[in-house]
């Protein structure tokens, strides 16, 4: 009987993970007439007086200020600004020719995109069409497709339940069976068949689950390096695995050390196979 091969599952973040900046950034600021930092700055100062979720505060904030301009906001409008995303070198042909190495070694890669970012504007990209399920934030809309309430908003805490969905292959965000027991073996992603990819301290919770659970935790840094330092200190207190260039092109450091961690992956199920073998033929 063919067994089937072994998944490995990469998990990334979004903005500053796969894209050199906040995905609002690309069409939806723009229009507003006011500098990013400016926007965010509105947010924070929000949030702040509220005592607010950030998540939460910002897209609240993209509604209102829109509205208040007098500027349509629609989901199709929002799909289209994705489609303006800027990606990091490598990233467009990055999903296809890991999934090549992954079946050229009998391993089944999947990719998932956890982020506080927004479904909508992802879901315009190019690369959209590589997730097995993007889990981002995005709205409840009316009959002419304004956004009128978050219908899911994930900040950095609330990540780390995607992580339980994909090990247990529970993906729907409103099935509560993610909360039943299952046996670990029964579970299609293991732990340790995991690869989270982020880059700032959003991503702590994830990165720490994922590691401390023994899959592998890269942090990601750009071009400018500003936040090399802060990656730096996490690898040496153990909190992530790998500091990597956020460059996913071919043969790039980035690019060497998933497949080796494919590789190994692959190399730890067959041995347990062995094991298991064993184990039933002295039974």
């Amino acid at each position: 009987m063919k067994k089937d091969n072994p998944k490995v599952a990469l998990i990334y973040d979004f903005d500053k993970t796969l894209s050199p900046k906040d995905m609002q950034s690309y069409g939806y600021i723009d229009k507003l007439g006011v500098s990013d930092d400016a926007f965010w700055s509105m947010c924070n100062d929000f949030c702040i007086e509220h005592k607010t979720d950030r998540i939460l505060g910002y897209m609240y904030l993209m509604v209102k200020e829109y509205k208040e301009k007098g500027i349509e906001l629609t989901k199709e409008y929002l799909v289209n600004c994705g489609k303006n995303i800027d990606l990091y070198k490598g990233v467009e042909t990055w999903f296809e020719r890991i999934n090549k190495f992954g079946k050229s070694i009998g391993v089944d890669i999947e990719h998932y995109l956890v982020s506080s970012g927004l479904k909508e504007m992802v879901e315009g990209t190019k690369i959209a069409k590589f997730f097995k399920e993007i889990y981002a934030g995005y709205f409840v809309y009316d009959k002419e497709n304004h956004p009128i309430w978050p219908a899911l908003a994930i900040n950095y805490t609330n990540k780390t339940q995607f992580i339980y969905r994909i090990n247990r292959g529970i993906l729907n965000v409103v099935d509560d069976s993610i909360n039943e027991k299952m046996e670990h073996d029964k579970r299609p992603v293991p732990f340790t068949n995991m690869i989270y990819i982020g880059d700032s301290a959003t991503d702590i919770p994830c990165m720490r689950l994922v590691m401390k659970s023994g899959g592998y935790s890269i942090g990601l840094y750009q071009d400018n390096g500003k936040n090399k330092e802060y990656l730096n200190k996490l690898i040496n207190q153990n909190r992530i695995n790998f500091m990597l260039k956020a460059d996913y092109s071919k043969n790039s450091e980035l690019e060497i050390v998933v497949k080796e961690i494919i590789q190994a992956v692959k190399h730890t199920t067959n041995l347990k196979e062995i094991n298991k073998s064993q184990k039933t033929t002295n039974m």
